[in-house]
């Protein structure tokens, strides 16, 4: 039984530094012409989902992706969603960063990963984390168990989020991938988070939507965050 808000993490379409092998960072790079064409897709999927909020990182790259697939909707900027603060790293071409000390660290153990003039993961993880359930817990108390929002950062960012709903250890958040114009859909609930869909780049997002409430029983709070036990029937539409 759903009786809490869902939130979407949208990431941004393709951008010209993802095209040429480089690492954007916090640098104002834009979508290229395959990114506006995801973001446009992602759009249509989007298309008549009611959306109680939209917010997004202060990003070009997320402001664009939104432009495309949302017109018309004015987004929230939210500066906890904003890319890892790479810094000394910010503009390089991978293959060179690959080559770095730092490189192991990132891949292997990227929760005592802190970039050279920037970030940690861990910080950002923990910014991360915490502007999305602040943001889920606000909606919810505002519209309701039927809320549906949305929330377009970055992957690494989008990764840690789901690292932390799925309980797991930020040294094994690597293990997700999370591709550009992709959405993935998480439900916290009182006892636990739900992971309901992963690197989504195609499927129907409407089936995300919870039913209207005259349609469901009464969930309590016990029960909403109870799991399925062998696996459950699936949407209802």
């Amino acid at each position: 039984m759903v009786s809490v808000a869902t939130l979407l993490l949208l990431r941004h379409g393709r951008t010209t530094a993802n095209a040429d092998g480089g690492l954007a960072g916090r640098q104002p790079v834009e979508l290229d012409e395959t990114g506006r064409g995801q973001a446009a897709a992602v759009g249509e999927r989007l298309k008549g989902l009611p959306l109680a909020a939209v917010v997004t990182s202060p990003l070009i790259r997320c402001r664009q992706t939104l432009e495309l697939a949302l017109p018309g909707t004015e987004p929230v900027v939210e500066e906890g969603l904003i890319e890892c603060g790479y810094g000394a790293w910010e503009g390089q071409p991978l293959k060179k960063l690959a080559k770095e000390p730092l490189w192991p660290v990132v891949q292997q153990h990227p929760s005592a990963a802190v970039f050279p003039e920037g970030e940690s993961m861990a910080a950002m993880s923990a910014r991360a984390v915490a502007a999305v359930r602040a943001w889920d817990a606000r909606i919810s108390a505002e519209h309701g168990p039927e809320a549906v929002w949305l929330a377009c950062s970055h992957g690494d960012v989008i990764k840690a989020i789901v690292a932390d709903a799925l309980g797991v250890h930020l040294d094994l958040f690597q293990r997700i991938v999370a591709d550009p114009a992709s959405v993935t859909a998480i439900r916290y609930t009182a006892l636990r988070p739900f992971l309901v869909r992963l690197n989504d780049t195609g499927g129907d997002l409407a089936s995300l939507v919870p039913p209207p409430r005259k349609r469901r029983r009464r969930a309590t709070r016990a029960t909403e965050s109870d799991a399925a036990v062998g696996g459950g029937a699936g949407a209802a539409r």
